[in-house]
């Protein structure tokens, strides 16, 4: 879904160099217009901008633009006083980034700048005014007879023969989908060192020497006796080896799981009717569907 935007700027310079951050920025350059203003600044001391002379054709220029009735007045309002307005065209998702951009290149902030015209008579948008301007194509001239005095019907300010409309207008709740973080689960590993120990039994060999008293005879055969003879013997003893050896005792991962939900969303929409009242008091509406209920004034009696 894609959205447009609108940015009015004081100088000419000012909206094409948005225009280009825009481009430079990705944004199709097919979807961006600029609308020049007056070549020549005015400031009105009272009153408002003249909307039945379609001063510039600003008015007619806007019309296009699907925007409420309050901000084309004051759009038309700043394009007669030499503004120029940029309108954009952009992705739902990127409007916050292109509304960035249309802001740092110095965009008019049109609550303040209604204020001041305020200040200088400027009278804005009214229910009058947009009245005015919706009749001013289809004011009458009066009757118009024959030779022989019938009434041969109405012209309008359009000329014989030509139809003025009313057009007639509803919006439409358009509801799109986006991704957003709603929040996130990371999981780290990382060494840690604990003292620990165990208990091991060592066995130890030792060498004792024995001496005892002998009191015998030597036999024949004992002569070998004087001869050097040694004996030995060695002591052991058991020493504790440690080694390591790393297991894996356990896991921890990350999933998705996905549900849906349905939300309902609420908003308000506008929509116009159209009254018709001729002159024999009868009063009929028509609404966006096309349905339309009349109604006859009682005559009094």
């Amino acid at each position: 879904m894609s959205q447009t935007i609108t940015a009015l700027y004081d100088d000419q310079a000012q909206a094409q160099t948005a225009m280009s951050k825009l481009v430079a920025a990705g944004f199709s350059q097919s979807s961006i217009r600029l609308t020049p203003g007056s070549s020549t600044t005015t400031t009105r001391s009272t009153g408002s901008y003249d909307h039945t002379r379609d001063e510039g054709g600003f008015w007619a220029g806007l019309k296009d633009l699907f925007m409420p009735e309050e901000d084309r007045y004051a759009y038309t309002e700043g394009l007669s006083r030499g503004g120029t307005l940029l309108t954009a065209t952009v992705e739902d998702s990127r409007v916050p980034a292109a509304m960035d951009i249309l802001e740092e290149n110095g965009s008019v902030d049109l609550d303040e700048r209604e204020a001041t015209w305020r200040k200088e008579g400027w009278s804005g948008y009214s229910a009058a005014s947009a009245t005015d301007v919706s009749t001013s194509g289809t004011a009458t001239s009066g009757m118009a007879s024959t030779g022989t005095g019938a009434a041969a019907g109405v012209s309008s300010a359009r000329g014989m023969g030509e139809t003025d409309y009313i057009p007639v207008v509803e919006e439409r709740l358009n509801v799109g989908k986006r991704m957003v973080d709603s929040g996130r689960v990371r999981v780290r590993s990382y060494a840690v060192e604990e003292a620990v120990s165990e208990n091991v039994t060592l066995h130890d060999e030792t060498v004792q020497v024995d001496r005892r008293v002998v009191d015998r005879a030597v036999a024949p055969g004992d002569e070998a006796l004087f001869a050097d003879k040694v004996i030995e013997a060695t002591e052991t003893r058991e020493q504790a080896v440690v080694s390591k050896d790393a297991r894996v005792v356990g896991e921890v991962g990350i999933r998705k799981d996905a549900t849906q939900r349905t939300e309902t969303i609420s908003d308000t929409v506008r929509r116009t009717e159209v009254e018709v009242e001729d002159g024999r008091g009868t009063v009929s509406r028509t609404d966006t569907s096309g349905t339309t209920t009349g109604t006859t004034p009682r005559k009094p009696v």
